[in-house]
């Protein structure tokens, strides 16, 4: 077909940055956010959106410029996916946890024009500029304080309330809006370059398959510099208009306070923060009475913690996400009706995704047999940022290969077993650390666990766990062997278990296992 036939990109594009737009043409009075006591409307969004992306670009920001972010949650963070991919820049968020040493080699890593943090990162933020060696990036602080100001910070609300109109930037759908850093759980981060067609994409499959609605009232208080909490959730409210409730201190606490102030109907959690809240003495089913559907994700959630949820919230329907960044990031999804028949299952693919389980030589395997999680999706990332050969292995042989072991059981549904770099080589037999984390975790007296590998003269590796008692517990590590040797075969019984107050986490509560390897990598086996 003649290339002068097909419509021109301005009418056929599908930008992120267009979605506040389009939900205040539906609903401009209907409130799209609230941060404490500021609120907007749909239309009031998108005149903030369209101010921020005018002054970006007044700033001299271009197309495909980095404007990285590192911020707690705020109205301000909630803004800028929106914002920065109408001006046609592409968006970099950041961790806060990060040390200055950390963000600098990011800095090397996407080269931003602008970096944008709140007061709290300030002075990390200064010093990995510094150690990059970049004063000419344009500095902007989220509710600047006389320290920030004193460090040659501008304030961002000058952007917030910028006087002018953007201009418009024919982005095509498969570039570049997002660049998103891989948690480094296991390794240095990566930046996944994510496109609008991309999350589009997945928007309308997880607003398919979790049942979003426009008179959702969702809770954000996993962080959103994470594509978890940013795509899974807030983009796909916004999208179909709903409303988001920002929470800036997610104590349990505080989450409780807020579920019943605002009538939340709608929530995600990790299993770290749904264990936290529930072991929390302010814990009461009261405040969860509005509360409609649940969510959880990024990480295995314990069978019996999962039963327990049914137990104290019979009312909140649950939903199980699997995926990854890469897959922006939503692949399957456990519903709730599923949830107690399949308990362990991550679900099957969600609506846009086709999955296989593959062998090393890229073949299918049969139902039952453990291989590779792979799957195709327009939901896939564009690849690595500047880094063409990880992104060459990402792909490899039409699929992308998601660096998890699991079986498709006959019904479809996903069963994880495992990521592959953390099965546990003992002598040639294969150990998944989730079976043992399960099997340790089912113990009345520990709350969590974390189990990995170290290097064994013999076996090749040897078993290790570090659990945390529940609280007002005491667990001795030998009973605690006894107990798992009842339950797992000889070979899979932690050589050694470390009892601690707190397991290392990232922001979004998974556990960081290379900080325990390199803890516990020379116990004297």
């Amino acid at each position: 077909m003649a290339k002068n036939n097909t419509a021109p990109l301005t009418v056929r594009s599908q930008s992120i940055g267009d979605i506040p737009r389009r939900s205040a043409v539906r609903n401009p009075s209907s409130t799209a956010i609230i941060d404490g006591d500021t609120r907007f409307t749909y239309a009031e969004l998108d005149g903030v959106c369209d101010r921020v992306a005018a002054a970006a670009q007044s700033a001299g920001l271009a197309k495909g410029d980095v404007v990285m972010v590192m911020s707690r949650n705020c109205w301000q963070l909630a803004v800028l996916p929106w914002s920065i991919a109408r001006a046609g820049a592409v968006l970099a968020p950041v961790n806060t946890f990060l040390t200055a040493d950390e963000v600098s080699k990011l800095i090397t890593l996407v080269d931003p024009r602008a970096f944008i943090v709140d007061r709290h990162c300030v002075e990390v933020a200064t010093e990995a500029l510094e150690m990059a060696g970049r004063s000419d990036v344009t500095r902007l602080v989220i509710e600047p304080s006389s320290k920030a100001t004193e460090l040659g910070w501008g304030d961002f609300g000058d952007w917030a309330s910028f006087e002018g109109t953007p201009n418009r930037v024919d982005v095509d759908d498969s570039d570049p809006v997002r660049l998103m850093f891989t948690s480094g759980s296991e390794s240095l981060p990566k930046a996944v370059m994510l496109s609008s067609r991309a999350l589009m994409w997945q928007y309308a499959s997880v607003v398919a398959d979790g049942e979003y609605v426009a008179d959702d009232v969702e809770l954000h208080f996993m962080p959103m510099y994470h594509t978890g909490q940013m795509d899974a959730f807030l983009g796909p409210d916004l999208y179909v208009g709903a409303t988001s409730v920002i929470v800036r201190n997610g104590t349990p606490t505080e989450i409780m306070r807020m579920l019943k102030a605002h009538q939340v109907t709608k929530m995600f959690a990790t299993p770290t923060k749904w264990i936290e809240i529930l072991a929390s003495p302010d814990f009461n089913a009261e405040s969860f009475a509005s509360v409609r559907k649940g969510y959880y994700g990024a990480s295995a959630m314990p069978v019996q913690v999962l039963r327990r949820l049914h137990e104290q919230l019979p009312h909140v329907r649950l939903w199980n996400y699997y995926g990854q960044t890469e897959m922006s990031p939503i692949a399957t999804v456990l519903t709730p009706e599923e949830q107690i028949a399949f308990a362990g299952s991550a679900g099957r693919p969600a609506l846009n995704v086709e999955m296989a389980i593959l062998d090393e030589e890229n073949k299918p395997l049969a139902d039952g047999v453990v291989g590779e999680v792979c799957f195709r999706s327009p939901h896939t990332a564009l690849g690595y940022y500047r880094d063409e050969a990880a992104t060459r292995h990402l792909f490899r042989g039409g699929w992308l290969h998601s660096g998890d072991l699991g079986y498709r059981a006959p019904t479809g549904r996903l069963y994880f077993v495992d990521r592959m770099r953390d099965t546990i080589n003992i002598g040639g037999e294969k150990v998944s650390t989730v079976e043992v984390e399960n099997a340790i975790t089912s113990h009345e007296d520990v709350h969590e666990c974390a189990v990995f590998g170290v290097a064994d003269p013999v076996y090749i590796e040897a078993v290790i766990a570090v659990v945390v008692p529940r609280p007002g517990a005491a667990v001795d590590p030998k009973a605690l062997q006894t107990f798992a040797r009842r339950i797992l075969a000889s070979f899979k019984v932690p050589r050694h278990i470390f009892v601690v107050e707190a397991l290392p986490k990232n922001g979004t509560g998974k556990v960081l296992k290379r900080q325990l390897r390199e803890q516990y990598g020379n116990v004297g086996l």
